[in-house]
């Protein structure tokens, strides 16, 4: 337990959290599919696809839930789920313009796992770990292995935060934060609350969306527990992405006073056209969540084929304004 955790701290973890047996969400995780031939013939899709998916997967694993899965048209190579998760061969190919660190991640280090940018807020690296390989990932080449906030049980990012009593928000990322246990996340609060300047929580999450499991009753206690004003950036892209489970979840989470937001990213062939970002917006904007953010592609080495040029990202924006003025 970190230094900064009371021995009251310490008691109300324990009681909450009992993980001495791998939770559902866990063993879904654990089950995940991660050989490409699996998820082509679960799919029912060519068998030609599956050299260039090996030789893609061989440097950015794959890694989707089957539940996710599920969601995805059978038999459609180009489903837009599908082609967020599958590896393909141009992810090989070079770029100039993509780079591994396209977002300055390894400049803003100020403490193993801390990443400071702006002012008043600072980002956690809380885990390498994520519920799902998107292949457009900005953070698909970070070094997890030597810079994640949690390696020291939070010590030495706690102890940067409390040093700079500008920062009021803390920011939870990865990998996703809720791949973490909530023994972990309980660790990293307890710690937090005892920051006087720390007064707000955001958690980046694309976990609830492709499992949903992990909204469950022991997450909702250590969430409902945090006295910190909470947000949480939901990652969702595409409209086929929302189905009861994840509308579910989404209702858990704003139950625990959750203002709940939803971030994507334009993406060529998944969701580049008015009437997907429209029916996007719609279903996050019925399922309780604000579709705040829209953002380019981050030129991440390996997600060319992703690339949405500005000036037609621009276009489609002002377009969907226009089709989805209440919004």
């Amino acid at each position: 337990m970190i230094a900064t955790t009371s021995l009251a701290s310490q008691t109300n973890i324990a009681s909450l959290y009992d993980e001495s047996e791998s939770t559902r969400w866990q063993q879904l995780a654990a089950d995940s599919i991660t050989d490409p031939a699996e998820l082509l013939n679960v799919l029912g899709l060519e068998p030609t696809l599956l050299p260039a998916a090996r030789r893609a997967a061989h440097s950015f694993g794959l890694r989707v839930p089957r539940g996710f899965v599920g969601r995805m048209r059978h038999g459609d190579p180009r489903d837009p789920l599908l082609l967020q998760v599958l590896p393909v061969g141009s992810e090989l190919d070079s770029d100039p313009v993509f780079s591994a660190d396209p977002v300055g991640d390894l400049a803003s280090r100020t403490s193993p796992g801390v990443l400071h940018k702006y002012e008043g807020r600072a980002l956690l690296i809380a885990t390498g770990a994520c519920a799902v390989h998107c292949r457009y990932c900005f953070r698909r080449h970070f070094p997890y292995a030597n810079d994640t906030a949690s390696l020291d049980r939070w010590a030495s990012a706690l102890d940067y935060i409390r040093s700079d009593s500008s920062i009021n928000e803390v920011i939870l990322s990865g990998g996703d934060p809720l791949n973490l246990s909530n023994r972990r996340l309980e660790e990293l609060t307890a710690g937090l609350s005892d920051i006087a300047h720390v007064n707000r929580l955001r958690i980046h999450t694309r976990t609830a969306v492709v499992l949903p499991e992990r909204i469950d009753t022991a997450f909702m206690r250590w969430l409902n527990a945090v006295q910190l004003q909470k947000v949480v950036v939901l990652h969702t892209n595409h409209a086929n992405e929302i189905d009861a489970e994840v509308r579910a979840a989404c209702a858990r989470i704003k139950g625990c006073d959750v203002t709940l937001f939803n971030q994507s990213v334009l993406l060529a062939g998944v969701n580049d056209s008015v009437d997907a970002l429209a029916c996007l917006s719609e279903s996050l904007f019925a399922s309780g969540v604000l579709p705040y953010y829209l953002s380019l592609l981050d030129r991440v080495a390996g997600a060319a084929h992703f690339d949405v040029n500005e000036a037609r990202g621009m276009e489609l924006l002002r377009s969907l304004q226009r089709a989805c003025p209440d919004i």
